[in-house]
């Protein structure tokens, strides 16, 4: 897998209608106030390079998730993520967010009650988090572009039996995409303060020394019944797939998961084995 230590790693919240619900976590949004009831609630960080605690520590990896050592729920996020150049001005406030690929990615995390900020939600260790080996170019992030015909899917496997844990859905259906998403990440980066879950960004890519890359998990999607009912297990087997719908459809997607096949054009898969920390 590529080093990323040295990017700093944002996520969108609520950035999928009805993800939050499902994870039980919309009640630690009731202090957010924002211009659009639909869009996003915020952005988090999950990784800030040379920091001196728990969001300091590396936590991507690209073919495990380790359980954290105390007991509680574990939930798969099957996103998209960004791999992103960032520009600022003299002040520091970042002016300029430019993808160049994308894949797929986990953004697993921790259910419990009364975490103060969502970042305690989100790394608790090495291998807290995933993102796939494999990604793709985006030439242009926008309407007319590559991403326009890819999809995101996700599995579960577990005794031998594989259950579709996440929706399959266009990444067209991210209620900010596009620069409708990108003009909000960089007014929320440069305005977002410390309320409720929130945490303030720029003060962060600040004393990170302004990284001028980042990855950036743009939202999760819905789960189906048997994704929001269910949670990690050690020897569970976690694949995210975002792949191309000219060239695949539904049901063949789920019988290449089945055969661990891929390794394919127009896929970024992502596949994790889950073990005990």
């Amino acid at each position: 897998m590529n080093d990323y230590t040295n990017f700093i790693g944002l996520g969108v919240a609520g950035n999928f209608a009805l993800h939050l619900e499902q994870a039980g976590e919309s009640a630690d949004f009731k202090e957010v106030v924002t211009d659009d009831p639909n869009g996003p609630k915020g952005m988090f960080p999950f990784y800030i390079p040379n920091r001196n605690d728990f969001l300091g520590i590396y936590p991507l990896s690209h073919d495990t998730i380790i359980l954290p050592q105390k007991t509680c729920n574990v939930q798969i996020e099957p996103e998209v993520a960004l791999i992103c150049d960032l520009s600022y001005d003299m002040l520091g406030n970042v002016i300029e967010i430019t993808p160049q690929f994308f894949g797929a990615y986990n953004d697993c995390s921790l259910r419990i009650e009364g975490a103060p900020k969502i970042s305690h939600k989100k790394n608790w260790g090495a291998s807290s988090k995933g993102l796939s080996s494999t990604l793709i170019p985006i030439d242009r992030f926008g309407r007319g572009g590559i991403m326009d015909r890819y999809r995101i899917a996700s599995f579960l496997r577990r005794d031998g039996m594989t259950m579709r844990y996440g929706e399959d859905v266009e990444l067209s259906g991210y209620s900010y995409f596009y620069s409708k998403l990108i003009e909000w990440m960089t007014h929320q980066i440069n305005t977002q303060g410390s309320t409720g879950p929130l945490e303030p960004i720029s003060e962060y890519l600040r004393e990170a020394g302004l990284p001028t890359q980042a990855i950036i998990s743009i939202g999760a999607t819905r789960y189906t019944h048997f994704g929001e009912t269910n949670f990690l297990q050690e020897g569970d087997e976690i694949v995210v797939v975002v792949y191309d719908n000219n060239l695949y459809c539904m049901n063949p997607l789920m019988m290449m998961v089945n055969r661990g096949d891929l390794n394919q054009e127009g896929v970024s898969a992502l596949v994790q084995k889950v073990v005990r920390g």
